[in-house]
């Protein structure tokens, strides 16, 4: 019986994580849940599942990581609030199953120092892959990464084209639910720019060594490349409960958490190579997490008010990565990463996207 600690236990990762604890409860306890402020579902599902410790925020979700014993802390909070919960997780010794990838991309160094060797078990469906795909080797014999792309709803158009698409075009996504940000994080590319920084940190391979194809069907997760030329992929339905049961119990999996692939159907999987011109999101992406310290912190931040100003109908939709690039050029990092400069970046990034974009 594993003892789970839910954070974020109402939104989109929370409530699957349920679904699977709900139908296996002989292997897994609910033992907290933390909500951003949704009090009423966070009582009923405490209610449900017979959890006495439960939490609102940020804040008092890292002072319920610390409080409550817990075998697996799932991180499933939006955005680098999570930041706190991620390192209570690690100092008390827990299994981390992170879906919350801006805690580690703005964390960095912070987070990466204090993690023993397979503690952190990554949530996304695309490093989750990577790590099923890692245990068909050694890690000198891996060549490269390949993170896949769904490509969102602009695939194949031009730079030019991208000019005037609307907010509900870019929430339109062809293959997953998620919340606002994050579903324009994908029509952007920015999401995956983020996802290129988490593999580099999780994995510990360098940034030339980590690559993106777009693969619409999004049946193919990512995939590991070693040295004699083989390339092992991970491919399954788009579910998110597959990934999230091998958070929980990583690295057992879960019997009938998701439905396999159809092979009586004929069917087609496709790749392609990332457009940089149109989509640069990922190239700039790949130089900020270069930079390493405050930059990530910075990227995020800036694109998180861009994303905002977007939907606002402040900016076009290439201005969002256009703004993120200049304020990543403007940005002068501290001697020494902290939370607490991380926090004063995100602030001076945030305030200087806000002016730039009322300057456009």
């Amino acid at each position: 019986m594993r003892r789970i600690l839910i954070l974020g236990s109402t939104g989109s990762i929370g409530t699957q994580a349920l679904d699977v604890i709900r139908a296996n409860p002989a292997r897994f306890e609910v033992v907290g849940l933390a909500a951003g402020r949704d009090r009423a579902g966070v009582a009923a599902q405490a209610a449900e599942f017979g959890v006495e410790h439960t939490a609102l925020g940020a804040v008092e979700a890292e002072q319920l990581v610390r409080d409550v014993e817990a075998d697996v802390v799932l991180n499933g909070i939006t955005g680098s609030v999570g930041l706190g919960p991620t390192l209570a997780a690690l100092e008390a010794g827990r299994t981390l199953a992170l879906a919350n990838k801006e805690s580690l991309i703005v964390g960095g160094d912070l987070v990466t120092k204090i993690a023993q060797p397979g503690q952190i078990v990554p949530v996304d469906s695309e490093h989750s892959a990577i790590a099923q795909a890692l245990r068909s080797g050694e890690p000198g014999e891996v060549r490269r990464l390949v993170l896949t792309a769904s490509g969102g709803p602009f695939r194949g158009r031009s730079r030019d084209e991208l000019a005037s698409v609307t907010p509900a075009q870019a929430l339109a996504h062809p293959t997953w639910d998620m919340g606002r940000v994050v579903t324009t994080n994908s029509a952007t590319l920015v999401n995956k720019g983020l996802e290129v920084i988490e593999a580099h940190l999780l994995f510990d391979v360098p940034y030339d060594e980590i690559d993106v194809v777009v693969h619409p069907q999004s049946i193919v997760h990512s995939m590991v490349e070693f040295v004699d030329g083989s390339t092992i992929a991970q491919a399954s339905p788009p579910d998110m409960r597959l990934p999230i049961s091998l958070g929980l119990d990583w690295p057992h999996r879960v019997a009938g958490v998701g439905a396999p692939l159809d092979w009586t159907t004929a069917t087609a999987w496709t790749f392609e190579p990332l457009d940089d011109e149109a989509f640069p999101a990922v190239r700039l992406a790949k130089q900020v997490g270069g930079a390493g310290g405050t930059y990530p912190a910075v990227f995020n931040a800036a694109n998180e008010q861009a994303v905002d100003a977007f939907h606002d109908g402040k900016l076009s939709f290439p201005g969002i990565v256009e703004t993120v690039a200049a304020i990543v050029d403007e940005h002068e990092a501290p001697g020494e990463l902290t939370r607490e400069t991380l926090a004063d970046a995100e602030a001076w990034a945030r305030d200087a996207a806000d002016r730039a974009i009322a300057a456009r």
